[in-house]
C-alpha cells in the first residue's frame, strides 16, 4: 500500500511520502510504552481517541496546555542528538497543567521538518514517549510534516499539547494562598527549555565547542549540560496532592522567578524568596559570568535551579517535604508568602 502511494511528482518537489510511513513504523515501538487503559485508538487514524476514567470525579474539568521546545533545538542540531528534546516538549505542557492539580491524560505532538529522515523522527518520538511515561500520559497521535524549502534539511521544529483531568472542586487557584504559607522548591535539571536565545548568544552557540568540559560542570560537557531534558514533576506532585492541601504551584519557565512564582498568588500578597537559600546550579553561574548578566536578569530569565515552586500552609511544610522526598524529589524551602504590595521580592 505504501509503495503504491508513492508520488514521483511529490518526490521531485522534495517530499518523500514513503519516508513518512517508515517513520511511523519505527516510532510505534516507542508509542506502545505510553499506552494507558483509556486509549481507544491506534496510531494511523485521523484522530486519537481516549475514554477518561471519571470514577470519583463529581465535576470533571479538562485542563490543557501547549508549548514547544524553542531554540534549545539548535543544541540538538549541533550535537546531532534528537532523543531527549521530545521529553522537553512533553514537560513544558504537563508541568503547566499539573499547576492546576490536573492529572495528564494524553499528549499529541507536531514535528515539522525540512527532510523526513525516519530514524531521526523516531528518535524525536522516543523522547516524547519517555516524557509521556514519566507523566503518565498516553501518546495518542501526532503529525509529521515534511516542508522542504521552509526548513533546512537537517532542522525541524517540535511542539505539542497535553490534556489533563481535574475535579472542579479540587482545582488549585490563587484564592488558596495565605500569608505565612511556605514556598517549596523542586530542583531543575538545568536550563530546561527557556532562555535559550540568551544562552545561544552568551556561548556563541553556532561556533562553540560543545564537547568542552568546563571545570564547574563536574565532568559534563557544555553540550550535554545544555541538552539535559526538562524534569517532569507530575507524579511527585500528584502524590503530594493526594495527601496535602496544596495552595499554589508554579512552573518556572520563561520569565524566571519574577514572572512565574507570582502567577499563583492573589493580590495583596507576595512571595519573599531568600536568594541565599536557592541552590543555583553551576551552569547558571557559568552563564552569568560569561555573559556579564546581572543577578536580577538571571532570576528574571532562567529557573536558576528551581523547576517548580509549591506553596503550602506553614504547618504542612515539613510533611510536604517528606512526601516529596519519598517520591524521589529533593525539595527545600526557599521563602514564604507575606502581605505586601509587590507580588515577589528576592532578598
Amino acid at each position: 500500500m505504501h509503495e503504491d502511494s508513492r508520488s514521483e511528482a511529490y518526490a521531485a518537489a522534495g517530499v518523500d511520502i514513503t519516508a513518512g510511513y517508515r517513520a511511523v513504523e519505527l516510532m510505534k515501538q516507542h508509542i506502545r510504552t505510553t499506552l494507558t487503559p483509556g486509549v481507544c485508538s491506534d496510531i494511523g487514524g485521523f484522530g486519537g481517541l481516549f475514554a477518561p476514567d471519571l470514577a470519583g470525579i463529581r465535576e470533571p474539568v479538562l485542563v490543557s496546555g501547549t508549548d514547544g521546545v524553542g531554540t534549545k533545538l539548535k543544541v540538538a542540531f549541533r550535537m546531532d542528538r534528537h532523543d531527549t528534546v521530545g521529553q522537553d516538549c512533553v514537560a513544558m505542557c504537563v508541568n503547566d497543567i499539573i499547576c492546576a492539580g490536573a492529572r495528564p491524560l494524553f499528549f499529541l505532538d507536531y514535528i515539522a521538518c525540512g527532510k523526513n529522515v525516519p530514524e531521526r523522527i523516531a528518535d524525536i518520538v522516543k523522547g516524547v514517549a519517555d516524557g509521556c511515561v514519566l507523566s503518565g500520559a498516553a501518546l495518542i497521535g501526532g503529525e509529521t510534516a515534511e516542508m522542504p524549502g521552509f526548513y533546512p534539511e537537517d532542522e525541524y521544529d517540535l511542539a505539542g499539547f497535553a490534556v489533563g483531568l481535574a475535579d472542579k472542586s479540587e482545582i488549585i487557584s490563587a484564592e488558596r494562598v495565605k500569608a505565612g504559607d511556605a514556598v517549596i522548591a523542586l530542583p531543575s535539571s538545568g536550563v530546561h527549555s527557556n532562555g535559550f536565545s540568551l544562552v545561544r548568544k552568551v556561548f556563541d552557540l553556532e561556533h562553540a565547542d560543545l564537547d568542552e568540559k568546563p571545570a564547574c560542570l563536574g565532568g559534563r560537557s557544555l553540550g550535554e549540560t545544555l541538552l539535559a531534558p526538562t524534569r517532569i514533576y507530575v507524579k511527585p506532585v500528584l502524590e503530594l496532592l493526594s495527601q496535602v492541601r496544596v495552595h499554589g504551584i508554579s512552573h518556572i519557565t520563561g520569565g524566571g522567578f519574577y514572572e512565574n512564582i507570582p502567577r499563583c498568588i492573589p493580590d495583596g500578597l507576595g512571595a519573599v524568596i531568600r536568594k541565599a537559600d536557592v541552590r543555583v546550579l553551576p551552569v547558571f553561574d557559568l552563564i552569568r559570568e560569561k555573559g556579564g548578566i546581572s543577578e536580577r536578569d538571571m532570576f528574571n530569565t532562567f529557573n536558576m535551579g528551581v523547576g517548580m515552586s509549591i506553596v503550602v500552609a506553614a504547618e504542612d511544610a515539613e510533611r510536604s517535604l517528606e512526601i516529596l522526598r519519598g517520591a524521589g524529589e529533593a525539595p527545600y524551602v526557599i521563602g514564604e508568602i507575606r502581605a505586601m504590595d509587590r507580588k515577589i521580592e528576592l532578598v
